[in-house]
């Protein structure tokens, strides 16, 4: 049988196959108004072909747990009852197609008020400029020359976010969502707490690893709190910044090693899988992407601690993807863009591993 079309418990959920769709933004809901942030029929179709795919395990898009947390004026969000009844329609039609239904609950940061991808490529948006906000982070710097400059955190505005953290978890059960996944990685608000390169705090949430990775723990535990114990929470991070891999660069980021040990402590406190990504954080870092090129970041992971891991980026053939698995290097793999190409993948690579394939019954023909 093959290893990538094993199920794979976490805790009372046992996800069918280990083909799990990475969250992916659409920037497709309304900006303003009674809609802000509310999913809407592209976000019902987009996930919903997928999950009729044969996918274990969809990931909703980064959620904003706040409106300033958002990415984009166009961003999802969930702390609302509007967003979560809406949320409800989309977790009940893919449970209905054999997808375990996920969200990944994030607070963009610095990195906020941005136009979508497609818009001058992603553009900043200055504060009152069209739909554009003051972004806040760690620390007053910004993400480039185009960015606002962020508010920096008061310890009265962090300690409101983490219970924003736990009210959107809080409702994300209500709309029927099996998994959650705090959002940690790619430059946005958790990671940028987690490395150097962005906090330059002083306080107890800067300076040392205890002190950049107290907001990160303190998210996990709120959310845990509230998140029944039954349902898996997963964790996603960037393992590292890709400064210290440049020896030409002398900056300081965070690292594998910074990744092993916050990936013990998340174990700790109930993290029930680890979704290994990099990057993000550091505009100019040097990354050189190739096929499966973050996967060794997961392996090491999954040897030194006892927490369970996922594996991203470039992962597009099916053999491919039964050889990370196979191998041990990661428990599950996520697709990202292969699956906006290739939306039955999973079905395809069940074909071609020699796997049962999971087709909705009016497919019966294919």
């Amino acid at each position: 049988m093959s290893a990538l079309f094993e199920p794979l418990a976490l805790r009372s959920v046992t996800v069918p196959n280990r083909v799990w769709m990475a969250p992916m933004c659409q920037y497709s809901a309304a900006p303003d108004g009674p809609d802000q942030g509310v999913p809407t029929d592209w976000h019902l179709a987009h996930l919903g072909a997928r999950a009729s795919g044969g996918l274990g395990l969809a990931l909703v898009e980064a959620t904003a747990v706040t409106p300033e947390g958002r990415i984009s004026p166009y961003d999802l969000g969930l702390w609302n009852d509007s967003q979560q009844e809406a949320f409800a329609r989309i977790t009940r039609f893919l449970s209905e197609q054999g997808t375990v239904p996920g969200v990944q609950l994030a607070h963009a940061g610095r990195k906020a008020s941005t136009e979508r991808t497609w818009v001058d490529r992603g553009a900043p948006l200055a504060p009152g400029l069209g739909h554009g906000w003051q972004p806040v982070g760690p620390s007053p710097l910004p993400f480039s020359d185009a960015h606002t400059t962020p508010d920096e955190l008061s310890h009265e505005r962090i300690a409101e976010l983490v219970r924003q953290f736990a009210d959107s978890a809080r409702r994300a059960y209500e709309a029927g969502f099996k998994v959650v996944e705090v959002h940690g990685a790619h430059g946005y608000l958790i990671n940028e707490f987690l490395s150097p390169f962005t906090n330059h705090r002083t306080d107890e949430y800067g300076g040392s690893f205890e002190g950049r990775t107290r907001f990160a723990l303190e998210v996990v535990d709120a959310v845990r709190a509230v998140w029944p114990d039954e349902l898996p929470l997963l964790f996603r991070i960037s393992a590292t910044d890709w400064l210290t891999e440049n020896p030409e660069d002398d900056r300081e980021g965070w690292t594998g090693d910074d990744t092993v040990r916050l990936a013990k402590e998340l174990l700790a406190r109930g993290v029930d899988l680890l979704d290994t990504s990099t990057g993000g954080n550091a505009p100019d870092a040097r990354i050189q992407p190739a096929p499966g090129y973050q996967v060794p970041f997961a392996e090491r992971v999954k040897k030194e601690t006892d927490l369970p891991v996922g594996a991203v980026g470039l992962i597009t053939e099916p053999r491919q993807a039964e050889e990370i698995i196979a191998s041990g290097q990661a428990d599950a793999v996520l697709l990202g863009r292969e699956l906006l190409r290739r939306p039955y993948w999973a079905n395809e690579a069940a074909v071609e591993l020699g796997a049962e394939p999971r087709r909705p019954i009016q497919y019966h023909r294919a």
